[in-house]
C-alpha cells in the first residue's frame, strides 16, 4: 500500500509486511547521486532491525554507518543530537548523502532534526518501528528534542524524503509499548473518526496484533487523517493544532515526572480524558464523553487517570506550542469524532480545571 502526502517536498509512505528488506533499493532510486547513509537506531531496535537495514543498503551501494543510543525519552536532548552529529562528521555524510531514522518516535524526531540541521539539512528516511510512531509520529515533519522546561521545545520542519512502515517490526515490540501506540490511535478517533473510534471498540490489543489485515487497515486510517490536516496546514499554524488534543495535559504530565514515568501515549490518553472532562465542564462536549474515552482506554491498558497536583499540571502548560501571548489554543470536542480549537487565556484554566477536582 502506497500513500501520497502533498506538502511542500511532497513523499510517499509504504505500509506493506517485509517492506524494510527493500530499504537499499527504495533509497537509491530517490537519492541517485549519494554515496553513504548513516542508520540511527536506538538500543532496543538497532540489535533487531540494524542488520536487516544496513545489508539491504550495502546491497544497494551504499557505505555505511551506525549510531546507537540509550532508548528513551530521557536521551531526547541536544546531547544526545551532538553524538549524532560527531558521527556524521566521521562519516564523511555530505548534503547528497542522508540518514535512516530506525526505531520509534524518539529516534525519528532527534534524526530527523539531526538531518534538518547539519549542513542546513540533508535528506532523511523514516523506518518506524513501534505503533506510536507508525500512526503518527514518522509523518509530518515535526523533529525536535526536549528541554527541561518542556517537550518538544527545540527543533525543525523538516519532512523526510519516504516513510517505510513494515507491521512485521510491531510483533517484537512489548505489550505496554503497543498500548502506547493505541493512545495516538484513540485521540485520531477522537478528533477526526467516530469510524474509528468504534473500529477500536469492536477490536482489542490481541485482535489487532495477530491480524496483519487489522493492523494495516489500523495504521492506514490513522495516517490518511494526518495526512489531509497536515496537507492543509503543514506547518502547524492552524487545523494542525487539533492533532494535538490530549497534549497540552499529556505533555504536562510527562514533564511532572521527568520523561521517565509515563510514556507518552499513556500520558496523551490521560490528556484526552481531561480535555474531555473540561469539555463537559463548559457545556460543549456532551455529558459522558470523558468515560467513553476513559473506558476505551482501558480496554488497551492504558491509565485514565493522574496523581499530581491540579496547580503543579496547570504551572507544567506553561511552554504549551499552541500557546500565544496570555492565551493557549485548547482542543476540545463537540463529540467524539469532531474537535475544535477554544483560544482561551490562561487566566481561566484553573476555573476550567475545577471539574478535574
Amino acid at each position: 500500500m502506497i500513500l501520497q502526502i502533498q506538502v511542500g517536498h511532497p513523499y510517499e509512505i509504504q505500509i506493506e509486511p517485509g517492506c524494510i528488506k527493500g530499504l537499499g533499493k527504495r533509497a537509491a532510486q530517490l537519492f541517485p547521486k549519494a554515496a553513504r547513509c548513516c542508520v540511527i537506531g536506538d538500543s532496543h531496535t538497532l540489535p533487531l532491525y540494524g542488520k536487516t537495514a544496513e545489508e539491504s543498503l550495502k546491497t544497494a551501494g551504499f557505505s555505511v554507518s551506525t549510531v546507537s543510543f540509550e532508548a528513551g525519552e530521557a536521551r531526547k536532548t541536544l546531547t544526545t543530537i551532538s553524538s549524532f552529529y560527531d558521527a556524521f562528521c566521521e562519516a564523511h555524510l555530505t548534503r547528497t548523502d542522508f540518514v535512516v531514522a530506525l526505531g520509534g518516535g524518539v529516534t525519528g524526531d532527534m534524526a530527523g532534526f539531526a538531518a534538518a540541521s547539519f549542513l542546513r539539512g540533508i535528506p532523511f528516511i523514516q523506518v518506524p518501528t513501534s505503533l506510536l510512531s507508525q500512526i503518527d509520529s514518522s509523518v509530518g515533519g515535526k523533529t525536535g528534542v526536549d528541554l527541561p522546561q518542556g517537550k518538544n521545545m527545540v527543533g525543525a520542519f523538516h519532512q523526510p524524503s519516504f516513510v517505510l512502515i513494515d507491521p512485521n517490526t510491531l510483533k517484537t515490540l512489548p505489550d505496554q509499548f503497543f498500548s502506547d501506540g493505541m493512545g495516538e490511535a484513540i485521540k485520531y478517533g477522537c478528533i477526526k473518526s467516530r469510524v474509528l473510534f468504534d473500529f477500536l471498540k469492536e477490536n482489542h490489543i490481541d485482535s489487532l496484533r495477530q491480524s496483519s489485515e487489522k493492523l494495516c487497515d489500523l495504521i492506514r486510517q490513522c495516517i490518511e487523517i494526518k495526512r489531509a490536516v497536515v496537507e492543509r496546514d503543514e506547518f502547524d499554524t492552524g487545523e494542525r493544532m487539533m492533532l494535538n488534543f490530549g497534549h497540552t495535559f499529556g505533555h504536562a504530565l510527562e514533564r511532572l515526572q521527568s520523561y521517565g514515568g509515563l510514556t507518552h501515549g499513556a500520558a496523551v490518553g490521560i490528556g484526552c480524558v481531561i480535555a474531555a472532562k473540561i469539555g463537559e465542564g463548559l457545556g460543549v462536549t456532551p455529558t459522558g464523553t470523558h468515560t467513553e474515552i476513559a473506558e476505551l482506554l482501558q480496554k488497551y491498558a492504558l491509565p485514565t487517570s493522574f496523581t499530581e497536583s491540579i496547580d503543579d499540571l496547570i504551572a507544567a502548560t506553561g511552554n504549551d506550542k499552541k500557546s500565544t501571548a496570555d492565551s493557549i489554543n485548547l482542543v476540545l470536542l463537540h463529540q467524539i469524532g469532531d474537535a475544535f480549537l477554544r483560544k482561551t487565556p490562561r487566566s481561566e484554566l484553573p476555573k476550567l480545571c475545577e471539574v478535574l477536582r
